[in-house]
Parts: C-alpha cells; structure tokens; sequence
C-alpha cells in the first residue's frame, strides 16, 4: 500500500506501507481517491515546533474516498458509499462533541496528517461516527475539499460572524482556498463582496467567482480603498485570516459594532490591537479553528447544489511537494488536489 510519508522537514516520499487490518467494530475502512491540501499541511512540511508528532508520519488532513469495507455494528454506511472523513480524532463522549461542537473536543487525540498519521494512503481505517457520506453529484475532487476548506468557511461566516444577506463582507486574501470559498458563499446569500489579491491576474479570477470589488493589495492600501467603498462607514464582517500583516488593517475597515472572525495567522502569530477603537467601536471579534460535522454535512449539500470549490491545480500523489511548494508560494488561486 502506498502511502505519502513525511520522514524529514521539507522531505516527504512515497513509501510502500503494510495495508490496515480488517475494520474492527464501529469502524469502516475508507479507499482514498482524493486529498485537499491546506496551510496546516505547509507548515507540517516545514517543521512546526508547536505539532507534537514522530516522523516517519503520513501526511493529509482532508481526503475523500469511497468505502471499501466496514467493521461489525457499523449502520447506514456500506461498501461503495462515497464518504469524506473528520480530520480530527475526537473523543466523542465529552460534552463539547455530545452537543455537536466537535472542533472544540475536550480530548482531542490530534489533527490527522500533523499530530497523527493521516489520510494521503491508499486505504485508512476510520471510526464510523467520524464518516460522512458525499451527496450524489459531488465528485471525490469536490468533495475533498469540504472537510476542512469549505467547513472551516461555513463556520467562520455562519455561525461566529452570523453573516446575513445584503451585508458587506471583506474577503482577505481572496486568491486563497479558503477566500474563494467565501467569496462564493458570501455572494450566494446575496452579499456585498470586497476581496484582497496579490496580483491582477488574481484579481481577475476573483471578479469571474463574484467578488463585486477587488484590491491589489501591493498597489494600493486596502484600508482607503474599503472606506471609499462603503462611504467611510465600513465592513460589516472581515474574513480575516493572514495574521499580523492584515489584522489591524482589517480592525479599520469594520463599521461601528462589525464583526472580524479568523481562523488564521499564516504571517506571524502575533499582533498588537488599539483597546480604545476596539470598545469605542464595539467590535466583535471570533476566532475560528476547524469545523463541526454538522459544517462538513452543510458544506457538502452546498456542493451537491451547486456551490462548487475552486480548483486552482490537480497534482499526483508522487508530485504532492509540487503542490505544497505552490500552496506556499501564494501563487495559488483556489485548492490543490491530490489524486490517487
């Protein structure tokens, strides 16, 4: 069985791995045919101090796949089911993941593909309860990227920001996999969308999935530019999800009482905030990390009505370096798949 191995910072190979055992109860085993690729993979490729993990250690944190067997007392999940899987290995009996809030597990025996073996194998054993079946007319490409890209956007814009429709929304770094998946959930509800890009072939791509307004943010401040266009009153939420190199930028942009929701910091980990605007302006600020079930699920019937994710490159499974070099360029717009 093959399986993407990381062995060494920067160093990651193919290797031939012994297949899993048969499912044991409660389990289904899951035949991979695609993986997404995110930041969290980019910086597990680089060596993060803070992932608490053994090399060798097999990489991936969102896949989807199609059941190829389950285990004894599994229900309402067969051979031949397309399926994605919950990247986070939860407990499932503590009061956070009881009342649905699986992201917020109280013992979370880590991340898949960055704390724990992941998913970029070509068969995987998996808790049923952490499965979710993929609608009918959601390809495996599309689909892979609903646990974590997709999710992690329905809950940022949904259940922290409560997005409403005919609300303005700044999208930083909209070229991202996860700034076009807001750029298109946020005009699906009708909302006013205002993006950042890095250059004007980005800004291009970013008009063509419905941002109304776009900014280069290496020609021009987005700060003035997002003032100007609302009439000096503001956002009424900011996607924020760039850390230090946006954040105060993004706090400008906000009206009186606006929302700012983050679940990143990919340019650096900490920042400074003015207290005085922050409570004379009544901002709200949330932050964001990973997704429910019950996001994945919503995700997916996004997917099965219409809302597709932008793809910006597919790679093979030996090429996988390729697509991580490319997600940490910035030159991306959209997701990097992996097929199998």
């Amino acid at each position: 069985m093959r399986a993407l191995t990381l062995v060494a910072d920067r160093k990651i190979e193919l290797l031939d791995v012994a297949p899993p055992p048969a499912p044991a109860a409660g389990e289904v085993q899951v035949a991979i045919k695609a993986i997404g690729l995110n930041h969290i993979d980019v910086w597990g490729w680089r060596g993060m101090a803070f992932a608490k993990r053994k090399l060798p250690l097999v990489v991936g944190a969102e896949a989807a796949g199609i059941i190829a067997a389950t285990g004894p007392g599994v229900v309402g999940l067969n051979p031949g089911d397309p399926v994605v899987a919950y990247g986070a290995l939860t407990c499932g009996v503590c009061k956070a993941c009881r009342e649905g809030r699986d992201n917020l597990c109280e013992n979370v025996a880590g991340i898949m593909g960055f704390h724990v073996d992941g998913f970029a194998r070509d068969v995987i054993n998996m808790p049923a309860r952490l499965v979710i079946p993929i609608p009918p007319g959601v390809s495996f490409r599309d689909a892979a990227c609903a646990p974590v890209a997709f999710a992690t956007v329905q809950h940022m814009l949904f259940d922290n920001a409560k997005l409403e429709p005919g609300e303005t929304i700044l999208v930083q770094a909209g070229g991202s996999g996860i700034g076009s998946a807001a750029i298109k959930m946020a005009k699906a509800i009708g909302c006013t969308v205002i993006t950042t890009v890095g250059n004007d072939a980005k800004a291009e791509k970013a008009k063509a999935i419905g941002a109304d307004h776009v900014i280069n943010y290496r020609n021009e401040r987005f700060e003035g530019v997002v003032r100007k266009l609302t009439g000096k009153k503001g956002v009424d939420v900011v996607f924020e999800h760039v850390g230090p190199d946006t954040f105060n930028g993004s706090l400008l942009c906000l009206k009186r009482g606006g929302r700012l929701v983050t679940c990143g910091s990919t340019s650096g980990q900490s920042t400074t905030i003015n207290l005085f605007q922050l409570y004379t302006r009544q901002y709200r600020i949330f932050g964001s990390f990973g997704a429910s079930m019950r996001n994945i699920r919503e995700s997916l019937a996004k997917m099965a009505a219409g809302l597709s994710p932008v793809i910006d490159t597919e790679v093979a499974l030996a090429d996988v370096e390729r697509g991580l070099a490319r997600l940490e360029s910035r030159e991306v717009f959209g997701k990097i798949i992996v097929t199998f």
